[in-house]
């Protein structure tokens, strides 16, 4: 059993919060030894609080998962900056896009997550969202939200109102006309 001192594996220590793709924001909260098939393995013991969920990851695993550390500052203003910016949404069928959307969120990406919110959000003048696009919406913003929170050292409700504060500074979306190339929309007028 792990003491409760500061371990280290692998450039992660006891008591640091890192990102796991598939589930968001979690703690470190110890390394344990478990056998498994009579193979002795070393697991970090992470725990996703707002998820009531525990999650034990072989130490050999940690990469091929994709668990990372919390981003930097300047990842966190990028991704602020990104969802300032205008919606690109594919013309493509809404499933392939759905498709696309969830793989982003689960890369655990902070600038791809926060390209899907931006994507789907919709400001209170807008057609409202579909019962999946608005599942998405949420999934996105709380991953954001919650790396945010952690890496600014906010709540997660201060953390919202600033993802929200940068989404209202982006061009508002009208009706589906000048989405993507603007010369290709000229050009079918003519």
């Amino acid at each position: 059993m792990a003491t409760k001192k500061s371990v280290q594996r692998q450039g992660f220590k006891t008591g640091e919060f890192v990102v796991y793709p598939a589930h968001g924001v979690g703690q470190i909260t110890g390394i344990d030894e478990q056998e498994v098939a009579g193979t002795s393995l070393e697991l970090f013991v992470i725990n996703f609080e707002q998820d009531k969920l525990t999650l034990r990851v072989p130490l050999a695993k940690v990469k091929s998962v994709g668990m990372r550390k919390l981003a930097e500052e300047t990842t966190v203003e990028k991704a602020l900056k990104t969802v300032t910016g205008r919606a690109r949404v594919k013309r493509t069928m809404w499933s392939r896009r759905a498709q696309e959307y969830e793989a982003k969120i689960n890369s655990g990406d902070l600038i791809m997550i926060s390209e899907v919110v931006r994507d789907l959000f919709r400001s209170e003048e807008q057609p409202e969202q579909s019962y999946s696009e608005r599942q998405l919406f949420e999934a996105a913003i709380d991953r954001m939200s919650r790396e945010i929170g952690v890496v600014n050292k906010i709540t997660l409700t201060e953390a919202l109102k600033l993802i929200q504060k940068n989404l209202a500074k982006s061009p508002r979306r009208g009706p589906k006309t000048e989405e993507g190339d603007s010369s290709s929309s000229s050009e079918a007028a003519a």
